[in-house]
């Protein structure tokens, strides 16, 4: 580091030249299943299943294509993939563009989360709409002879590709979209044999391993991250069909696309030392880089700009003790890091994704598993900075549940399945509507008049939101060795293959609304094996598993097989049942839907005095429609709190009821609503989420 301030990039030529995709066969660890390979039978899920598939993807859809904007100026582009067939036509730098320069990436995300929709249920209507967005995608990328797409880019800015000569930060997101690209590549091409997106997909990763990576190539790395997992799901794809590489009319180098994953993560905090973002302030920085391009060769032959703590970009990853920055950036960014440890084991990174997720979770959480405590940049707070007005964004809340389902398969650690399901039940199902057409971007715990809106000028959240709730199928259950793993309560039934084996489950529930779940166990032929069945941390008070937030569950968990009781060993957040199984085998968990009362921990200063409510995974809140002069409201503690499930009330669901005292002191009774159930009756309702104590 010069005293100037200048740090030269040092590349760790070692580290990513020497990339460790050997290591580690894809046939150990835990192994989470396919979508397709898991039916949902549930009250609960089946329905939003079916709703988000009909309703909601041709929703987002029919917005991208503008059919939402009334009242259209014929001097500007509404419809997303005309940007498509604009630059397929070879239209370049004319100064107009349907939307942000993300919006590429969020035609692709949605793709993909439709993709795992249709390998659940087949869908010939939206495959074939879908088929038709994909030859537009297509002949946008053959009218460029080295395979870039980026329509913002194109038609934009056309001399800034992949943000160099001057591309702003903020702006860089051609990185970003060819990684999304590259997973609906993946996800479509599983949902229905079809190679020509992967093929798209294939093609622009070959563009970007050839000219990305240590020198001589190019020193770039996305500004906003979330590249680094499409491009292993990639390398994985080849690896495990190797067959496959001679289905597609392009070639294939799966090796280098792992490495220039490696590449991006290695190469955070390598840069020539400024602007760093928000020191300067952002337009100033953005200003200096427009200006100076990195051209003077006192930057280095391989130097870039710095995207600092905004981008997880300020110091290396390994060297990292905070989880820091945009809130959706970092999560994501994460979620790639700990993608590549299941591949590399690299314990740096394996430290590292650990490190960064204790200091989320155990200082940095929102009950409702929301992250990004800070509108300006949409980033994180500080440690115990949780304020009930915080901006969390669905799209945050979306990373941080795929940050965690990682870790759980990095760890087999059931902790981060606890998380996942506080972010999936909370801050991620409350970003839709129940009506499947209406969104959240922001999800703060206490609001006035929060309304969900129709879309939005950066719709990045309803194509986030599908591509996690699409997934949820294949994340239910997981096997390793002859374990198998129940890690959500979920009613489905799978088959399992052990390899000496394979195992039919049955799970049959009412959760969230009962705690009791019923699995049938169904051997091809008796054999030993061990289920291994989650016991959430809340069921056994404890609410967050560094003590950010207690409660007090008072009733037993109970574990039955075939009806008799056995004693629960927890290890890693798992009771472990190891026996001979037989076919129709049942157990029976009994989880504590009590309703229970949660309180913060004394550090975190905004919410001293204040409680929230809970039952099972759900948080739950106060809405105006239900509660007189909410504004006002004080819990009491002591009073007895009820829960009874009410059919004819947002479409079915578990109210608490309870005790309060008015502005007079007077007692009063309270109704509370699961969380994700807000804003659906009333336009702009208030709520509450953290409501104050009873002297």
């Amino acid at each position: 580091m010069k005293k100037n301030g200048l740090m030269l990039p040092v590349l760790l030529m070692g580290l990513v030249s020497c990339s460790s995709t050997d290591q580690k066969s894809t046939d150990t660890g835990i192994h989470f299943m396919e979508v397709n390979q898991v039916k949902i039978e549930d009250s609960f899920w089946k329905p939003k299943f079916e709703q988000w598939r009909t309703t909601t993807a041709n929703d987002v859809f029919n917005k991208f294509e503008g059919k939402h904007v009334q009242n259209q100026d014929p001097n500007n582009i509404y419809d997303t993939f005309e940007n498509f067939d604009r630059v397929a036509k070879g239209e370049r730098n004319i100064g107009k563009h349907a939307g942000f320069p993300w919006f590429d990436g969020l035609v692709y995300e949605t793709i993909r989360g439709i993709s795992d929709l249709m390998a659940q249920t087949p869908d010939p209507a939206m495959e074939k709409r879908i088929d038709n967005y994909i030859d537009r995608i297509a002949a946008a990328q053959a009218s460029e002879e080295n395979g870039f797409i980026n329509t913002y880019t194109q038609m934009m800015e056309d001399n800034h590709r992949w943000g160099e000569n001057g591309g702003m930060l903020r702006w860089q997101h051609d990185v970003y979209n060819a990684g999304m690209l590259v997973e609906a590549g993946v996800h479509y091409y599983k949902a229905t044999g079809k190679t020509k997106l992967l093929e798209v997909a294939t093609r622009l990763a070959n563009l970007m391993s050839t000219y990305m990576g240590p020198e001589p190539k190019h020193n770039v790395v996305p500004a906003h991250s979330g590249s680094e997992e499409p491009l292993i799901k990639l390398y994985q794809l080849y690896k495990e069909n190797p067959e496959l590489k001679n289905k597609v009319n392009v070639p294939v180098n799966e090796k280098a696309y792992f490495e220039l994953a490696e590449f991006w993560i290695n190469n955070r905090g390598h840069h020539c030392g400024f602007p760093l973002w928000g020191t300067w302030g952002n337009e100033a920085a953005e200003q200096w880089i427009k200006d100076n391009k990195y051209s003077d060769p006192k930057y280095g032959n391989h130097s870039r700009p710095s995207f600092g703590n905004y981008a997880q970009d300020s110091i290396p990853m390994v060297e990292q003790q905070t989880i820091e920055g945009h809130a959706v950036r970092a999560t994501l960014f994460m979620t790639g890091a700990t993608t590549a440890a299941l591949e590399n084991k690299n314990p740096e990174y394996i430290a590292s994704v650990k490190r960064l997720w204790d200091n989320m979770v155990g200082k940095r959480l929102f009950i409702t598993g929301g992250v990004g405590a800070v509108h300006f940049d949409e980033k994180f707070g500080p440690d115990y900075f949780l304020p009930t007005d915080a901006y969390l964004e669905t799209c945050a809340a979306v990373g941080a549940g795929f940050y965690s389902q990682r870790l759980n398969e990095l760890t087999g650690d059931g902790k981060y399945m606890d998380e996942f399901e506080r972010s999936l039940y909370n801050n991620i199902l409350t970003g839709i509507s129940l009506s499947g057409d209406h969104y959240t971007y922001q999800n703060p715990l206490n609001a006035d008049k929060h309304a969900r809106w129709e879309w939005h000028e950066c719709p990045c959240c309803p194509p986030m939101f599908l591509k996690l709730v699409s997934a949820v199928p294949g994340y239910i259950y997981s096997h390793e060795g002859n374990d198998i793993f129940v890690n959500l309560f979920i009613g489905s039934n799978t088959k399992i293959d052990l390899g000496n084996n394979s195992v039919q489950l049955k799970q049959e529930t009412r959760y969230p609304w009962d705690g009791t779940v019923v699995l049938t166990v169904d051997p091809a032929k008796e054999g030993d094996f061990t289920l291994k069945v989650r016991i959430p941390g809340w069921a056994q008070s404890i609410e967050n598993p560094y003590g950010l937030y207690k409660s007090n569950v008072t009733e037993p968990v109970e574990l039955k097989v075939n009806g008799e009781p056995v004693q629960m060993n927890i290890v890693n957040g798992y009771a472990g049942i190891s026996r001979k199984w037989a076919k129709g085998d049942k157990v029976e968990l009994s989880l504590p839907m009590q309703p229970r009362l949660i309180t913060a921990n004394e550090a975190v200063n905004d919410l001293k005095g204040l409680a929230t409510l809970a039952s099972g995974p759900l948080v739950y809140c106060l809405e105006g429609a239900d509660n007189n002069g909410l504004t006002d409201l004080k819990l009491d503690a002591q009073a007895p709190m009820s829960l009874q499930y009410q059919s004819d009330l947002l479409n079915g669901i578990n109210v608490i009821a309870g005790k309060a005292v008015n502005k007079d002191n007077k007692e009063v009774s309270f109704t509370a609503i699961p969380y994700y159930a807000v804003g659906n009756r009333t336009t702009g309702d208030s709520y509450k989420v953290w409501i104050p104590l009873k002297n």
